[in-house]
């Protein structure tokens, strides 16, 4: 269609020119900061509305989404964009996975606060295309001019005559595609913006098999993959014996990357694994202490990802009236209800999987060359997710259940135990954060300064090109949320650390967004109180009139009339104040706090949020809240710890979490619409809740809290 076309011709030229000014220095901060506010585009194919709609003889629409639900709320919100163009009810809108074997494949994933925002525009052209398609298949079958037929609720009618778009459908043998027609005027629209019941919600509630651990295939095995318990080790080898005569047992795979059994049941498999005498090989021994010695500023390569004006000559340590903080973060686990797994079929020349993933194109290319097979060849059929939060963006779990199945030639199911879940997580990586400024004699900042110490989050995974990678230098996703957003403070910069931990880190809801806003956003509370002014408007007084800005501004100023933000305790009650603009979607929170006996209790959040046009207000709120809760709990309670070189805890429970006691009585979220089209949700209100609820503590203790969980 003539958008995409022009979206790809705009790529290619910017492209180019990446690859003319990789290595000067400017160039390249200038490539991070637009990398830091760029809304991804969708990247799939958007040429055919025959692979993403399905009209079926009951008058229903499937939409075969390539976009993966995973409790967000995606395939409502698609359901809703599509029915309005295609004009039709939402009853009549059924939306499923796209099988890769369907063509409709998404190459990024989902992830990132992308679905909504990148298929915007190409869903309604597909959707306006489709209905264009079915009017004038109607139209040669009536035998009446396309000009004269109107369409509703699925039914297109004229000249007296009238026909159902699926009986239609039913009698097309070839379609013909027209070029792209025009779209509705947002006024026109029956359901976006409206609030709108989730379409998943029956089988969800009816508890219908549509997660990944539901799936099954006739006559499939069991298998069971050895991981090893301690950090830093290499696999050696295995002594299988004890292993091969327990009951049940089908077949032991020894690959040079990992060891698996395949049995008749899940118990007899797990049974099995436990007698395998695996030998690893220990490099270093690793302790709580060893990690966070590691991941202290100055360990690693430095990268200037953000610099205006003169702050790093103006923060020089020992310089005159220079401010200096430090904040910490811990490994954080995904903790999602579903572990890993996967159900894989290999046959002669084809492959099935079906399983829980964020990327089932990279999963099928994955699969595909470890099996020595194309990529056409191996088919994914996506289920519900049991939560993703970037878990799901790394699979080698279906890479290891299909070598089982093509071994035994059978299918085989294969899922990760709720220990192992925890053990070999890909971990919200642990950082540092050091920040410095200067302050004018007005109170004002004159210059300040970002450092970011973090694990890898973006780099080596798939889903970032590797001359990208090599282009920024940084890692994006740990300094994500960590650029300076003030852009009316004349001198600052950001710079970025990383460095290699002995396990695996990677992508965790909002990337480093929460630990690097925690630290930016006490830091703005610590600057405020030293000039003497509130944390309001000492904010407010570093932003420019740039669109974004104002947006920033905008929530900010709607966050503390919602809340009747006040500076001070009062009967025990404090009030703390964050924001922050991730993937060019403001928000703000307020966070009235008490701490009694030594435990801090949050008991109201008010979000402002700007995420542009609103899909389904319901949805957006249920998604605020959602990301509020999940950020309540990663700074309140959650931490792995680094133990005689294994990580603890591995059950939930001893993995604390924030409980239904634990959440705010009132989540008050006010969704404030400043772009005609809709930006990220899902992960941008997670940003500001750890510096919100750290700045209220710190009105009633005195003391500021540095380090998450936070503990008083």
């Amino acid at each position: 269609m003539a958008s995409r076309r022009k979206f790809l011709i705009r790529a290619g030229i910017g492209t180019g020119l990446l690859f003319g000014t990789a290595y000067c220095l400017p160039i390249r901060r200038k490539i991070a900061e637009q990398v830091n506010v760029t809304e991804s585009p969708y990247i799939g194919s958007t040429d055919d509305p025959k692979i993403w709609f399905e009209v079926t003889p009951d008058n229903q629409v499937l939409l075969h989404s390539p976009k993966m639900e995973m409790g967000q709320g995606v395939f409502t919100g698609l359901a809703q964009i599509a029915a309005d163009e295609l004009e039709i009810s939402i009853e009549q809108m059924k939306v499923v996975h796209a099988s890769t074997a369907s063509g409709n494949i998404d190459p990024f994933a989902t992830g990132g606060s992308t679905s909504i925002n990148s298929l915007w525009q190409p869903l309604r052209e597909l959707a306006a295309t489709m209905r264009v398609m079915l009017i004038n298949a109607a139209a040669q079958q009536l035998g009446v001019a396309a000009s004269g037929l109107s369409t509703l609720n699925g039914v297109i009618s004229g000249g007296g005559k009238s026909i159902t778009y699926g009986e239609v459908a039913a009698a097309v043998t070839e379609w013909e595609i027209p070029d792209t027609p025009a779209l509705k005027d947002p006024k026109n629209y029956k359901y976006i913006g409206k609030p709108t019941p989730r379409v998943d919600l029956l089988d969800k509630v009816t508890g219908a098999p549509i997660y990944g651990m539901d799936a099954e295939m006739p006559g499939m095995l069991y298998g069971s993959v050895a991981r090893s318990g301690g950090l830093d080790t290499e696999f050696v080898g295995v002594d299988t014996s004890a292993a091969e005569g327990m009951p049940g047992v089908v077949k032991i795979i020894v690959e040079d990357d990992f060891v698996g059994v395949v049995a008749d049941s899940y118990v007899n498999a797990e049974n099995a694994k436990q007698k395998l005498k695996v030998t690893w090989k220990q490099n270093r021994k690793w302790d709580d202490f060893d990690v966070e010695a590691a991941i202290m500023v100055g360990q690693g390569k430095p990268i200037e990802v953000q610099k205006e004006g003169s702050a790093e000559k103006m923060l020089q340590d020992g310089e005159e009236g220079v401010i200096r903080s430090e904040y910490f973060s811990p490994i954080g686990a995904h903790a999602q209800i579903e572990p890993n797994g996967c159900l894989a079929f290999v046959e002669d020349d084809k492959v099935t999987i079906k399983m829980s993933t964020q990327v089932a194109d990279y999963t099928r290319k994955e699969v595909g060359s470890r099996l020595g097979m194309s990529k056409d060849e191996v088919v994914i059929e996506p289920t519900f997710l049991g939560g993703g939060f970037g878990r799901r963006l790394h699979t080698p779990n279906a890479v290891q259940a299909a070598v089982m199945s093509k071994a035994v030639g059978k299918p085989v199911k294969c899922y990760f135990t709720r220990q192992e879940e925890f053990q070999n997580d890909t971990f919200r990586p642990p950082t540092h954060n050091v920040l410095k400024a200067k302050l004018t004699a007005d109170g004002k900042i004159d210059a300040i300064s970002h450092d970011i110490s973090s694990g890898d989050v973006m780099h080596g995974s798939p889903l970032l090109p590797g001359v990208l990678q090599k282009i920024i230098g940084a890692d994006l996703g740990a300094w994500r949320g960590g650029m300076i957003q003030y852009h009316g403070i004349p001198n600052y910069r950001a710079v970025s650390w990383r460095v290699k931990l002995p396990f695996a880190t990677s992508w965790w809801r909002s990337l480093g967004l929460l630990a690097n806003t925690f630290a930016v956003e006490s830091f703005m509370d610590e600057l405020a109180e030293q000039a003497g002014k509130d944390p309001i408007s000492f904010r407010l007084e570093h932003l420019t009139e740039s669109k974004a800005d104002v947006r920033l501004a905008k929530v900010i100023a709607r966050a503390a009339e919602e809340a009747n933000y006040r500076n001070e305790a009062v009967d025990g009650r404090a009030m703390g104040f964050a924001c922050s603009t991730d993937v060019n979607t403001p928000c703000a929170h307020v966070a009235e706090v008490s701490v009694v006996d030594g435990k801090i209790k949050v008991h109201k959040v008010t979000c402002v949020m700007d995420p542009g046009l609103v899909i389904n207000p319901d949805q957006v709120r249920a998604q605020c809240e959602g990301s509020i809760i999940m950020g309540m709990s990663a700074v309140m309670f959650e931490k792995m710890t680094v133990e005689d070189n294994a990580l603890y805890p591995i059950i939930y429970g001893a993995y604390e979490m924030a409980l239904m006691r634990d959440a705010p009585k009132e989540i008050n979220v006010v969704l404030l619409e400043n772009n005609d089209y809709p930006g990220g949700v899902g992960e941008p209100p997670l940003g500001p809740i750890g510096a919100a609820v750290a700045n209220a503590v710190y009105r009633i203790t005195k003391e500021r809290v540095r380090r998450i969980p936070l503990r008083v």
